[in-house]
C-alpha cells in the first residue's frame, strides 16, 4: 500500500518516514523544501516538491497512492491567517482530492487542544470540541469538514488527537516552558513520545473497520509544571506554588478507546521511562 505522507520533513514526519521505510513501506511524500527532502529521495522515497495549497501539486502527489498520512500544519512562527490556510483549508482540499483519486484511507493528525477546558474529567473522543486559539480552532474546523467528507463522500478517515509530542531530540519538551513557567506548579500537561505517535499512526493506518473514528493518543502519566521545570533543570518562580488553577483537567485526555480499538500501549508510558531509556 503506497502511502503519501505530508509534513514529511517536520518534527513528526522526519521521524516517521524513515521508520516506515524500515517497515518495508512504499512511501511517497509531499514536501516544500527540496533540500530537506533530498535524503528521502536518495533513500527511495517518491518525492513530490511543491506546496500543499497548489491543487496540481496535490493531484500529482496522490497518483498511485492508496493511503494518506496527513501531518502538515502551520502554527510555529506564522500568523493566524496562514495557520488557518494551511491547517484547515489545505487539509480539506487534500481530502477532497484524495476522494477524487480513490484513496482508501486518510489518517489525520489533529491535536488534543481541540477539546478546550471545562469538562471536569479527562476529555473523551465523543466530547464536542471547544477550542480556543487559531491553531486548535483550525484543527477542529478541519476535523468537521473531513467528517462531512467521510459521511457524504466515503473518505476513509481516521483522526488521531495527539497530546504534546516530545522525544528523540525534538526540542518540544524544552519549549513547553514557554507556557509552563507561568502555570501553577500543579497544572498538568499530557505528553506522548514520538515512538508512540509512530505506532499510533501505523495502527490507525492499518486497522480495518475504524473509518470515521477519532482516537486520543497520549501516554499514561501527565506531568506537572513542577516536573517540566525539573526535567529542564530550571527553578520555579517564587509565586508558582500559589497560582490558582481553574481547571485541573484541561488538556488531559482519556485513552481507553485507542487502547481498546487500536490496541495501543505506550512504549514510553511516562516521560521518566523515556528519560531512563535515553530517548528524550
Amino acid at each position: 500500500m503506497r502511502t503519501l505522507v505530508t509534513g514529511a520533513t517536520g518534527r513528526i514526519g522526519s521521524r516517521l518516514v524513515p521508520w516506515l521505510l524500515d517497515q518495508d513501506g512504499d512511501v511517497a511524500v509531499l514536501a516544500r523544501d527540496p533540500g530537506k527532502a533530498a535524503q528521502l529521495s536518495d533513500d527511495g522515497v517518491r518525492v513530490v516538491i511543491g506546496d500543499l495549497n497548489d491543487d496540481e501539486v496535490v493531484r500529482r502527489a496522490l497518483e498511485d497512492v492508496q493511503a494518506v498520512v496527513h501531518l502538515a500544519a502551520a502554527f510555529r512562527g506564522v500568523g493566524g491567517e496562514e495557520t488557518a490556510t494551511v491547517t484547515r483549508d489545505a487539509t480539506v482540499r487534500l481530502a477532497e482530492a484524495a476522494v477524487d483519486a480513490g484513496v482508501e484511507r486518510f489518517v489525520f493528525a489533529s491535536t488534543n487542544l481541540v477539546y478546550g477546558p471545562g469538562r471536569g474529567r479527562p476529555a473523551r473522543e465523543d466530547d464536542p470540541p471547544a477550542p480556543t486559539g487559531t491553531y486548535p480552532e483550525s484543527k477542529a474546523a478541519a476535523e468537521a469538514e473531513l467528517g462531512r467528507l467521510h459521511d457524504d463522500e466515503g473518505l476513509g478517515l481516521r483522526t488521531l488527537r495527539l497530546a504534546f509530542v516530545y522525544g528523540e531530540g525534538d526540542p518540544h519538551l524544552g519549549e513547553s516552558l514557554m507556557s509552563a513557567r507561568d502555570w501553577p506548579l500543579h497544572k498538568r500537561l499530557h505528553l506522548v513520545h514520538h515512538a508512540d505517535v509512530r505506532q499510533a499512526l501505523l495502527r490507525a493506518l492499518l486497522e480495518d473497520g475504524v473509518d470515521g473514528e477519532t482516537f486520543n493518543v497520549a501516554d499514561d502519566a501527565p506531568v506537572t509544571a513542577h516536573e517540566l521545570l525539573e526535567l529542564n533543570h530550571e527553578p520555579a518562580q517564587a509565586d508558582a506554588a500559589d497560582r490558582a488553577l481553574d481547571d485541573p483537567w484541561e488538556g488531559i485526555v482519556d485513552t481507553a478507546k485507542s487502547r481498546a480499538r487500536l490496541g495501543l500501549r505506550p512504549l514510553y508510558p511516562s516521560v521518566y521511562t523515556a528519560r531512563d531509556a535515553g530517548v528524550l
